[in-house]
């Protein structure tokens, strides 16, 4: 199970290519949002008001840019034997841990400007996300995307006797005893009894 790109309980950070991948992305809706506002400013021949806004929009690339450098330095990912963590956050820190036991998806996505970088990022839901329209937790900007998702499969199937999907054959989870399981059936009789008298 090792990596020669992820080894275990050694962090890694994603691909300095996350930077530039942030940015294009950032110019590119700032350019569509502001074709909006600048348009109908040159039309209206106003050009104090234009120099002002070409101002701003300076300003706000110019902080975009620190920011996204700030974050790409702020952001780990570590995989274990029983479990991944990682961290992130430039102004409020994130930090998390995923049991591989709870690992039910592992998808790879990659938009054209991430193709055009070599990047993809790994989208990993869990069983308590599974019903969210977003992933517990995403491993941005890796170049070797394959070989992480493979890596991360295998760390289920370990964990958990499954197939590293969540879906094929896997070995029973039960995490209760037969003790517990004659107590739960015994509280289901219990409540059923109840419901049978105020019927």
């Amino acid at each position: 199970m090792q990596s020669e790109h992820f080894p275990l309980n050694t962090p890694f950070k994603p691909s300095s290519a996350l930077v530039p991948w942030f940015i294009i992305n950032f110019l590119l809706l700032l350019i569509f949002v502001t074709g909006f506002i600048l348009v109908p400013l040159l039309l209206s021949e106003s050009a104090g008001t234009l120099i002002w806004a070409l101002g701003g929009l300076a300003v706000l690339v110019v902080l975009f840019i620190i920011w996204t450098r700030l974050y790409y330095h702020s952001m780990w990912y570590e995989l274990h034997d029983d479990e991944m963590r990682w961290k992130r956050g430039v102004i409020f820190r994130r930090t998390g841990i995923v049991p591989y036991n709870r690992i039910t998806n592992i998808d790879i996505r990659q938009g054209p400007v991430m193709r055009a970088l070599h990047i993809s990022t790994l989208s990993i839901q869990t069983a308590g996300y599974s019903g969210k329209a977003q992933s517990e937790i995403r491993i941005e900007a890796i170049v070797q995307a394959e070989e992480l998702r493979e890596l991360i499969r295998t760390m289920v199937r370990v964990s958990s006797g499954g197939d590293g999907t969540g879906s094929g054959p896997a070995a029973p989870r039960l995490a209760m005893g037969q003790t517990d399981l004659q107590q739960v059936l015994e509280e289901i009789r219990a409540i059923r009894a109840l419901l049978e008298k105020k019927l």
